[in-house]
């Protein structure tokens, strides 16, 4: 089956201010209905999308368009004096092609999702036609008098509304060019339309509050703080070196008030940067009798726990060690595993690797091992 949609974007809208029609208003980084036509093209079985215009607005169209590139989306088609009469404008400029469904939509929706259009295709399977609604859940007064009006069965409704297309078609042909919406010309025509479970999230943007409103609910609404840590720790006599909580067989050990791991060192300090809370030695002053000798895996636990503490999650781990000898990757699998244990993170979230600073430099000269290492954060 065929199905294809029609945008309407042709009217003035001015209520939402900003001096251009609300649909080319824009929220996050995108026009309105740019996002309205990237909503529609996401249900894969829409074949053609075209999208009514008002003449006057063909490079606030284009604009709007730019970003999107697909097939499906047609030509622009220019809108008439009232809705209803873009409306069938847009339905007879897909007679060439003649789909089995139509889905009608207002430009000014940009948040449509796949599971309304489900709901909608759907119920076409039954009827002539089909669009979301919401059940009215405020008290209703009549402001004449101030009488109460009752709400069982009041419906607000929404768009994308949908129908057989010759059906719709032929209803616009002979409907009242006033009417509110295509349902209402549908069920003049004595057509079957049958509501589905709309959504509050596909508000239509009308005024300056709805703008606000969905330049808020069009922004990222995650936030992905970044963190780097670097340390270096110089060799002394000893017969081994820990790496990430790996102890590894050496001819020297690394020097250091606690156990001197200077991978875990980087990691710990690179977390406690992407939460701007300072260092190792702040929360675990070396001057401190008791942190003499500790086990490394204590500072990044710490530092896992105050990543829980402000709410985000470790999104990855990478750490480099940068020395001559001992060779890491023999042992980068076993580090990556340890890590993970001590933080709890998936193995897939770590990386550990190595590299040689060509004999350049201390490290180069066999002095001491550097590592630098980042922090990936993320709250939903």
């Amino acid at each position: 089956m065929s199905s294809a949609a029609l945008i309407v974007a042709a009217g003035r809208g001015h209520r939402a201010g900003g001096g251009i029609p609300k649909q080319y208003r824009t929220i996050g980084s995108e026009m309105i209905l740019t996002r309205s036509i990237r909503a529609m093209l996401a249900f894969d079985d829409i074949s053609t999308l075209s999208v009514v215009i008002h003449e006057d607005d063909i490079e606030f169209y284009e604009r709007a368009v730019a970003p999107i590139a697909s097939s499906r989306l047609t030509k622009p088609v220019y809108g008439g004096a009232t809705r209803a009469q873009s409306v069938r404008n847009g339905l007879e400029d897909l007679s060439q092609t003649a789909p089995q469904y139509v889905y009608i939509h207002d430009g000014a929706r940009p948040f449509l999702s796949v599971e309304l259009m489900e709901r909608l295709q759907r119920s076409l399977k039954d009827h002539h036609g089909a669009f979301p609604a919401i059940p009215v859940a405020d008290a209703l007064w009549q402001k004449e008098g101030l009488e109460p009006v009752s709400r069982d069965g009041l419906l607000r409704a929404q768009t994308p509304q949908a129908f057989h297309y010759k059906e719709i078609l032929e209803a616009h042909r002979n409907g009242d060019p006033q009417a509110l919406d295509d349902v209402e010309i549908a069920l003049s025509a004595g057509l079957t339309v049958s509501d589905v479970l709309g959504d509050e999230r596909n508000f239509k943007v009308t005024t300056q509050d709805d703008l606000e409103r969905a330049d808020a609910l069009a922004r990222p609404s995650f936030d992905v703080k970044m963190g780097q840590g670097f340390d270096v720790h110089a060799f002394e006599p000893g017969d081994f070196v820990i790496l990430n909580g790996v102890k590894i067989p050496f001819d020297k050990a690394l020097k250091g008030h606690s156990d001197a791991d200077v991978a875990m060192h980087a990691l710990t300090d690179a977390i406690y940067g992407a939460l701007a809370e300072g260092d190792i030695g702040q929360w675990f002053p070396p001057s401190q009798e008791k942190w003499k000798g500790a086990a490394s895996d204590i500072f990044l636990k710490h530092a896992m726990e105050r990543v829980k503490e402000r709410g985000f999650q470790v999104s990855h781990l990478d750490c480099t060690i940068i020395c001559e000898m001992p060779k890491i990757g023999p042992h980068a699998l076993a580090m990556r595993e340890s890590l993970a244990e001590i933080t709890g993170l998936p193995i897939d979230k770590i990386s550990v690797k190595a590299t040689t600073s060509e004999r350049l430099g201390f490290t180069g000269r066999g002095e001491g091992i550097a590592s630098m290492a980042t922090a990936t954060l993320l709250k939903t």
